[in-house]
């Protein structure tokens, strides 16, 4: 009777610490969201917490645009990922060297056949950052002083958008030049994000060489330093500038009028060779006068 009893304490015991092995196949990663600098390896984690199917059935699908495409499929790379990545225990996908078309979202799918829960899958948005290219820079040759002017920078390769910084003489311009006492009486501005450096009124210690550099967190690159003069006012010479052109203004004028007045002047002296014809009165004709000879046309009468 002792025996029996201890007989169902222990199925008793055995049926209520049972737990099944795995309820179903469970994924999870270690980043949802992912980073990577253009031609750097990386590495999207897909790890199964728990599954009981011996060889469950592994894919990797790229969205881009909302359209899938396998780059894992039926044990292999595919896709736009061929060549360039590796399948890695337990379903992790390794890309050997990124590029910017890599930018897109991946799910990692698992199907287990044998587990009460046979499906489970995985997003996972991969951004990867592009390093800028040289900037173009445009800086004005020469300005006078008290004028505005502007320089610029652009440059459209680089993800995220870098931001700008201006350089002169090799020396940092601060955004607030209020914050430097070098910088404290210049009337600069600088646009970070569009990459526009302007003076309200250039100073004479504005003159020097510039270069601007766009930065963002895959790296940087930067223009050509560049030359500006900046020249003062020459009041005198402007004086003789406008006075030269008044004056030459004036002489071609008054030459024109003197001109035009003697053309349309009669000339006293102005002699006739107009040919008289002689009267014809004493009944004799004398023909032409282009003729070179005398005809008779009447008789004399005595």
């Amino acid at each position: 009777m002792a025996i029996g009893r201890l007989v169902a304490c222990f199925i008793l015991y055995s049926s209520t610490r049972h737990v099944p092995s795995s309820l179903g196949v469970i994924l999870r990663t270690t980043d949802k969201t992912v980073w990577a600098n253009e031609f750097e390896p990386i590495e999207l984690t897909c790890l199964i917490e728990s599954i009981s199917t011996n060889n469950p059935r592994i894919e990797w699908k790229k969205i881009k645009n909302g359209v899938p495409s396998y780059v894992y499929f039926q044990n292999r790379i595919s896709g736009d990922l061929m060549h360039r990545a590796q399948l890695r225990e337990p379903a992790n996908i390794l890309i050997f060297n990124t590029t910017r078309a890599d930018t897109a979202e991946y799910r990692c799918e698992v199907a287990a056949i044998d587990d009460q829960r046979d499906f489970d899958e995985i997003l996972i948005s991969l951004a990867v950052r592009v390093k800028p290219v040289v900037p173009k820079c445009s800086v004005p040759e020469a300005v006078t002083v008290g004028t505005s002017s502007e320089l610029r920078c652009l440059e459209n390769e680089g993800f995220p958008t870098p931001q700008y910084r201006w350089f002169h003489n090799n020396e940092e311009l601060p955004q607030d030049p209020k914050s430097s006492p070098r910088f404290a009486n210049s009337s600069y501005t600088i646009n970070p994000d569009t990459g526009g450096l302007k003076f309200r009124r250039v100073r004479k210690e504005d003159a020097g060489e510039y270069f601007c550099q766009a930065k963002n967190e895959a790296g940087h690159a930067q223009c050509p330093p560049q030359m500006m003069e900046v020249y003062d006012v020459d009041i005198f010479g402007i004086f003789l500038k406008s006075f030269g052109a008044v004056l030459a203004f004036v002489c071609v004028t008054a030459g024109m009028c003197h001109t035009i007045k003697r053309g349309c002047s009669p000339t006293k002296n102005h002699t006739e060779n107009t040919y008289k014809r002689p009267a014809q009165d004493d009944g004799v004709d004398y023909g032409d006068a282009d003729e070179g000879h005398f005809r008779h046309k009447s008789s004399f009468v005595i």
